[in-house]
């Protein structure tokens, strides 16, 4: 009878999974929209400095605050596993203890902001009128730093809850916020690349206080847990773990992308444009993809924290299906309109040239990844991050030695063979680890 008090049965059905796909997809696909519009408002100021400034200064946060989506991810895990086994005041303390963690990570990140941008600064290698520019953004916008990693916990805490409509409320807060106050700061106050920065500071103070009222005004009938509870030290030291774990994880995606940047670089200005054009197609079936992995973190996590392994099985199951799915129309797509889309995002002939060439490679990095994303949210979602972990610096190994092996012989076709094939081994040692860690968790 202890066994069956503690197995919490619930089912897992398709409309369960669209119904925490599509609104987090709608939710991720939101942000693109802010760089858009900052770069509109800012190209209407007609100096280039200023374009290069923010362009440079966005990169900065995004690989800044790139490295801290761990706080999103594990309190979905964290937060979904209490909600599976029915413990609702836990609930609130997974959130409390993140809130506190963000906040303290974001004011380290605003202390450390000036020694960030000058290593900013010395590795893009900018000076002159667009390190000016840099710094005016980077000053500005670093001032949320705090509040930006507090959404992060926020919107894990609602997706874990299932509640993909909330999360799409608070994207869409903070987001149309955003570009609203851009072209209202930027253009029409004509503060320019100052009112753009400004724009976000406010943006994200703005989403989470209406964050932490929602998330306090639906917690409001249980007890404030006491000091001792929330620093509780198994707790945290689980959540540490994952954390770390799903950090390095972040850092060896940065790196893969950055590597192959750099690499495409050594076959001249042409093709690394080509290749910088092409990369938006995987970066777009990324945001689709991140829809079901994120369904899969929280469908896995509330599974394994209700020990009941039919609703992992069909959560398995459903986000595989439906994500090759998707990811066979994108690839479809791709390969039908790609030509077009290149012809669109540039002008330069030679560019077009390569990137035609080297489009049947980019179509079918949706393929190539998509057990990789899906496997990344069954992980994150049971916390077993040390697997996600250890598979993802052996599939970085992997993708280094087919890019020495395979470059010299094939060239830029070498390089996105290697990219394919990292984000295959990805899914692929993470798929062969599932059945054991299954048996581990459900017994």
């Amino acid at each position: 009878m202890a066994e069956l008090k503690q197995r919490r049965e619930f089912t897992v059905t398709n409309r369960l999974v669209l119904s925490l796909a599509i609104p987090t997809t709608l939710a991720y696909l939101s942000t693109p929209l802010i760089g858009i519009v900052d770069t509109g408002v800012v190209g209407q100021l007609g100096d280039a400095a200023l374009l290069g400034g923010l362009a440079i200064g966005a990169v900065l946060f995004d690989i800044l605050f790139s490295s801290f989506n761990f706080l999103r991810a594990s309190t979905v895990a964290l937060v979904a596993q209490a909600l599976g086994e029915g413990e609702e005041e836990r609930q609130k303390v997974v959130l409390l203890r993140a809130l506190l963690l963000s906040a303290t990570i974001g004011l380290v990140a605003l202390a450390l902001g000036p020694l960030v941008l000058r290593l900013g600064l010395w590795a893009m290698d900018a000076s002159g009128a667009v390190a000016s520019a840099v710094a005016i953004y980077f000053g500005i916008r670093i001032l949320c730093a705090p509040v930006t990693l507090v959404n992060y916990a926020i919107l894990g805490w609602a997706l874990g809850l299932g509640r993909g409509g909330l999360g799409l409320f608070l994207q869409t807060v903070l987001n149309g916020t955003n570009i609203a106050l851009s072209i209202y700061m930027g253009l029409s106050l004509g503060w320019g690349l100052a009112g753009v920065a400004w724009a976000t500071v406010i943006a994200e103070a703005l989403a989470a206080l209406v964050g932490l009222s929602i998330a306090w005004w639906s917690t409001r009938q249980y007890d404030w847990p006491n000091v001792a509870r929330i620093f509780d030290r198994v707790a945290l030291l689980q959540l540490f773990a994952v954390n770390r774990d799903i950090m390095i994880r972040t850092f060896c995606l940065l790196f893969s992308f950055a590597f192959f940047t750099a690499q495409s670089a050594r076959f001249g200005e042409a093709t690394l444009a080509a290749n910088a054009v092409l990369m938006h197609f995987f970066l777009l079936s990324g945001y689709f993809l991140d829809g079901f992995a994120t369904a899969a973190e929280q469908l896995a996590g509330r599974a394994v924290g209700a020990r009941y392994r039919p609703a992992f099985d069909r959560t398995v199951k459903l986000t595989l299906l439906w994500g090759l799915v998707l990811a066979g129309c994108a690839t479809t797509i791709y390969l039908l309109t790609g030509p077009v889309v290149i012809n669109i995002l540039t002008t330069a002939p030679e560019v077009r040239k390569i990137a035609h060439i080297y489009l049947p490679w980019a179509a079918v990095t949706a393929l190539a990844g998509l057990v990789a994303f899906q496997m990344d949210g069954v992980f994150i979602g049971a916390t077993w991050s040390s697997d996600m972990r250890n598979m993802m610096l052996l599939s970085v190994v992997i993708y280094l030695l087919v890019w020495w092996f395979a470059v010299p012989v094939l060239g830029n076709h070498g390089l996105w063979l290697a990219l394919n094939v990292f984000l295959a081994v990805r899914g692929i040692t993470l798929y062969a680890r599932l059945p054991a860690r299954r048996r581990q968790s459900f017994g």
